[in-house]
């Protein structure tokens, strides 16, 4: 038989992730948008230099858009970057809630309209 390993539990030195608040901030938006029946499917990505959230409309294509934490530009324009379909930086800034606002109108937009 194979060997057994554990799963890892924490991320690994170097490697970036989301803070609990941070998730729970992008789940609940990710959320709201799944009630209102924009997006349908997700995926998290983690890397050692940066950590990414990604939605989609649809599992079978790209992401709709892509909510990305990089800290070594948090000295510069900030960590935090909104990252549209086509790979175009939307918004960019050192807080997380100024770049998920872009995103919450829009669900503002289709509950009220």
């Amino acid at each position: 038989m194979g060997t057994v390993l554990p799963f890892p539990t924490a991320l690994g030195e170097g490697q970036v992730g989301f803070e609990r608040a941070e998730l729970n901030r992008i789940v609940d938006l990710y959320g709201r948008m799944v009630a209102a029946g924009l997006w349908k499917d997700y995926a998290i990505e983690f890397r050692p230099d940066a950590a990414s959230f990604w939605a989609f409309r649809r599992a079978a294509e790209r992401p709709e858009y892509r909510i990305e934490k990089r800290p070594a530009l948090r000295g510069r324009q900030g960590q935090w970057a909104l990252i549209g379909e086509a790979g175009q930086v939307l918004k960019r800034g050192h807080e997380l809630g100024p770049i998920l606002a872009p995103i919450e109108r829009r669900l503002l937009k289709v509950v009220n309209g």
